[in-house]
Formats: structure tokens, sequence, C-alpha cells
């Protein structure tokens, strides 16, 4: 969500007369993320969220825009793509980019949740996996292990060596799990795959929205909960794991969707392997950046200190 490609006022006016939105009262730079662009538009018809998509390729992005129609549809509060009124495309072309234009969701991030919107998170997180399974587009996730074992190796030499052995041996690992019969048999489905605090909005305890959905792809449900667990059920300063948050988010979930055998069997393994997928992109991210106003990296650091609490106080279901 950093700015990596200016729009203009003009651009601004002449895409919203294509997609008919009203006329232009406001357009204003999202700062925070890295990987697209993305403006707040307001017209006189409302409000909207203007993305240019900056890695993601016009043959891919049909699966995204079409899996938040789809959950749209299906009464999960996701942003909604909106067609051009000629031609009825919801992907769209702008400054040579391709984009797209979404309703605002109402409300704002909860950055210190209590339990209750954690168990929010998790009741809609399971709907969410539930509504996906009608959908029929395929596309896997572009930031799932392949990525990692290709990524690594560009990494490893901006790191000193005991990092880089813990970086090593982790992946080795989830290789490991990734060959095993018991994630063959995890249920899978479209799934969000960045769900952190800053994609999803509250009116006080009320959820009402997932958003940012340029990460998914079919994948594992188990893998879409563990990422949601390690950024809402954690001490963000330690890493730590916060059994109260994360029991209130794990029983909302099986109150829609009861996780299977494999599932129990892997909690601990996948909530590995989402602290393994975000330390390596912003172990990326950081030392291979892209040029972009208003562009901060993450600290990488972060999903190591996450990784290594759960490697030295494994989390079990009962």
């Amino acid at each position: 969500m950093a700015v990596f490609t200016e729009v203009s006022e003009k651009d601004a006016r002449e895409l919203l007369r294509r997609m008919s939105l009203g006329s232009l009262k406001e357009l204003r730079g999202i700062q925070g993320g890295i990987e697209n662009t993305n403006y707040f538009l307001t017209t006189d018809q409302g409000e909207w969220v203007l993305t240019l998509f900056e890695r993601l390729t016009a043959e891919q992005l049909p699966f995204y825009l079409h899996l938040m129609k789809h959950l749209a549809h299906a009464g999960i509060p996701v942003p909604d793509p909106q067609a051009e009124t000629r031609s009825g495309d919801i992907l769209l072309r702008v400054c040579g980019k391709p984009a797209s234009i979404v309703n605002r969701l109402p409300g704002k991030s909860e950055l210190s949740p209590a339990p209750a919107h954690c168990a929010a998170v998790g009741e809609m997180l399971a709907r969410m996996h539930l509504a996906g399974r009608g959908y029929e587009r395929q596309q896997p996730n572009l930031r799932g292990l392949p990525w990692w074992n290709e990524t690594v190796p560009t990494v490893i030499p901006h790191i000193d060596a005991q990092t880089a052995e813990l970086l090593r041996s982790e992946l080795a690992f989830q290789n490991h799990v990734a060959a095993s019969p018991a994630y063959a048999g995890l249920p899978r489905g479209p799934v969000h795959a960045d769900l952190f605090r800053d994609n999803v909005m509250f009116e006080g305890e009320r959820l009402t929205g997932f958003f940012d959905f340029y990460f998914a792809g079919v994948d594992s449900w188990l893998f879409d909960l563990a990422v949601c667990l390690n950024d809402w059920c954690i001490d963000h300063a330690t890493g730590a794991h916060d059994a109260a948050k994360a029991q209130a988010m794990i029983a909302a979930y099986q109150g829609v969707r009861p996780l299977s055998t494999e599932e129990r069997e892997l909690f601990n393994p996948m909530l590995r392997a989402g602290a393994l997928r975000f330390w390596i992109s912003r172990l990326w991210d950081f030392y291979l950046p892209r040029e972009a106003a208003m562009l901060t990296p993450h600290d990488p650091t972060h999903f190591e200190r996450v990784l290594r609490q759960r490697l030295a106080h494994p989390v079990a279901l009962d």
C-alpha cells in the first residue's frame, strides 16, 4: 500500500467517468504495506479504494478479483470490485498498470485486539473458508512452499550464519511436513493468507470486513488460521503465544468449521509455517527493496521471534 505509481487527479476523474462512480472530491494515497499502490477515492456517490497492482499480472488478477466478488455475494463482508460501465470488466487499467476499484469498508482496524475481536475474526474466517468451497477458479498460494524454496537462497547472503542455519533448518522441516500423509489430508480451498490486524475492520467489537486479498490462493485452511493466530494472538514485543486470545479465535472458528484430525496433528507445524512465510518475505523486502514513495519495509526480526517461540513452546490442541 505504498505509492509506487503516481495517479493524477485527471487520471482519477477519467477513471471515475468510465466507472460511473461520481465526481471526484478527494484523491489520497494510502501509506503502509509494500506490494501495491493504493488510493482512497472520495466522490459525490461514495468512498472507494483504487489499487494499482505492481507485482501481480493481468493473468493472475482475475482469481483475486472474482474471489472477492464470490465472497461478497455469499454474504462475507469483503470489498466488492466494481465494473466498467460499458465493458463490465472488473480488471481495469490505470497509468499502464492493471488495477481495480472496490467499495471502502466501514470501520477501522483494531491494532490492540481483545479476545472478543479474535473470536470475531475466527468465526468470519471459518465462514469465508466454507463460502469459498463453491469458487471454481484455481490458483496456488504464490507465497507458498515453492516460493520459500526459491527465495531463501537469495536472502541467506544478507544474514549472519546462526540466523541462516535457523532459516535453512525450518525450511527443511516444512518441506518434510509438506511430504507427509497428514499434510496431504488437510482440508483446502481459497485462503486469504495475509489476514493481519490491519486487514480487518471493526466498529467496536463488530467485525465489518476483511480486505487486501492479493496474497490469496488455494492452500490449506489450517495455514490461513495459523497466519491469523501468529498476528492476532501473540505478544507483539516478544512473539509469545497469547493463550486467551488464541482460545477465543480457535473456539469461534471451530463453532463454524471443526478442525479435522490432520489439522490437529499439524497445528504447531502450521504455526511454524506461517511464521516462516512472513519471516522470508520480510527478509526479502528488507534486503531487496523496491523504490516507492511512502515505502517503509517491515522489521523481519519480528517473525524470527515468532518462529523461535513456536519452536521453544509448541502449541497443541486438546
